[in-house]
């Protein structure tokens, strides 16, 4: 039996819904992350289909180069305002959800801290994770 990933936007109006595993989890330290959180980083799984995704609603995006330099897609819900999942122009075959959208974020099991380089100490990591200064190869 397939562990079901499911979430969405704090008023319900967008949602979605995968069996597929995350192929990365982690917390990202990256100024874009900081300053859309409201916090030290932002935390996603990232699933290597897309096309496995089952979304409902209609998002509102907004796209900016990240730390990388590669294009983000951002994917918002236009009613309350909450983001749910991003992609990459790079790599269109990806989504990334925001842990905190999953239904039970308890699911999360985050195993690296990316752009570590950004981070500010009164953002403390959990320390049995691997650090990369930017975004691993």
């Amino acid at each position: 039996m397939s562990k079901i990933y499911g979430g969405g936007c704090a008023c319900g109006a967008i949602r979605y819904e995968t069996s597929s595993e995350p192929i990365f989890e982690n917390h990202c330290q990256c100024h874009d992350c900081q300053k859309r959180s409201g916090t030290g980083h932002g935390s996603y799984l990232t699933f290597g289909r897309r096309a496995d995704m089952a979304i409902t609603g209609e998002a509102k995006t907004w796209r900016l180069a990240g730390d990388s330099g590669n294009e983000k897609v951002h994917a918002f819900c236009p009613t309350c305002g909450t983001p749910v999942y991003l992609t990459f122009a790079a790599m269109p075959d990806l989504i990334a959800v925001h842990a905190s959208s999953l239904d039970d974020p308890g699911q999360f099991n985050p195993r690296v801290v990316t752009y570590s380089i950004r981070g500010h100490a009164w953002d403390t990591m959990d320390p049995v994770l691997q650090k990369f200064e930017r975004m691993p190869g």
